[in-house]
């Protein structure tokens, strides 16, 4: 039998297919159902639906792992059976297990989920940056993410494959994509979309970007960074949650990229975490410590470091 940890992430590439065509399902019969939680903070069927697929599946194969997931949703509703599903990703399996993770256990595993994110663009027609993010922490660390476009093509004709999934394990690489250089004489940094204030443009100016492109979701803007379209994301606020950074933090690390707080630090993904990345979000691909080194002081002052520590693979 392969290791638990390629076994997650096998089940977890199954259940985010199911997920996006649940996505797709709900925006194609028009009925929404959106709820506003907070400013800029949307829910829809969509999150509703995908969650309980996600969460419901995985927990039925993995009943003794910790699983989080964004949506607050009533624990005793009935799951329908059509939404588990049990598959497996056989191209997972036939992977090789890094060496550092072919041992370790159902409690040393948090899974954090994000059944849609980009949910503002979900509402607003911004199909294409749209994910559903399943990240795999090991000790706090996230080794393993699952990134899947349910919109990948959806401007092709009809005969064109919808979605695609990237995936990637550390120590191993991630797959789905193909992994292009950005252009070496420029400086293009991606931010949010709909989530900007001072402290947010200050720290992407601080940077010196040659181009700022503004989209929505951090599954989406790292997937930007690791097809060679962008050169860093910048994100100076605390809006962003572990289940939007778990998922794309690994995939992000296993083709060489980093993600931290805007002060450098690393991120914590234990089970007793803080959801809130208190200390923002800063993604590269190269070259980190030069852009945590332009993020100006007033703006880390501010930023409360993700101090909350376990003990660590990585």
């Amino acid at each position: 039998m392969s290791p638990l940890v390629m076994r997650i992430i096998s089940a977890s590439v199954a259940v985010s297919h199911r997920a996006g065509r649940i996505i797709r399902d709900v925006m194609d019969k028009g009925q929404l159902g959106i709820v506003e939680k907070g400013k800029n903070d949307f829910q829809t069927q969509a999150d509703r639906s995908a969650q309980r697929c996600i969460v419901a599946s995985l927990h039925r194969q993995f009943p003794k792992v910790s699983i989080f997931g964004e949506e607050d949703l009533d624990p005793t509703e009935k799951i329908e059976p059509d939404f588990i599903e049990t598959n497996y990703d056989e191209e997972v399996l036939t992977k090789n297990c890094p060496e550092y993770l072919q041992n370790v256990t159902d409690e040393e595993i948090v899974i954090w989920v994000d059944p849609l994110d980009g949910t503002a663009e979900y509402t607003q027609g911004y199909l294409d940056h749209v994910t559903v993010l399943i990240g795999v922490a090991v000790k706090g660390t996230a080794v393993g993410g699952v990134i899947y476009q349910p919109y990948y093509n959806y401007q092709e004709p009809p005969e064109v494959k919808r979605g695609r999934c990237i995936w990637g394990v550390v120590g191993l690489d991630s797959f789905g994509f193909t992994h292009t250089s950005p252009p070496a004489d420029k400086n293009i940094i991606t931010t949010s979309r709909s989530h900007s204030n001072r402290i947010v443009t200050e720290s992407v100016e601080a940077c010196e970007p040659t181009e700022v492109v503004r989209v929505g979701g951090a599954g989406h803007k790292v997937l930007l960074l690791i097809e060679g379209k962008v050169h860093a994301y910048v994100f100076a606020s605390p809006g962003c949650k572990k289940w939007d950074t778990c998922a794309p933090e690994a995939v992000l690390h296993a083709v060489g990229g980093t993600l931290t707080d805007m002060h450098g630090n690393k991120i914590y993904y234990h089970k007793g975490v803080q959801k809130r990345n208190s200390g923002g979000v800063l993604a590269t691909l190269s070259k980190h410590n030069w852009y945590v080194d332009k993020i100006p002081d007033h703006v880390k002052e501010v930023l409360c470091p993700d101090t909350e520590k376990t003990d660590s693979l990585l």
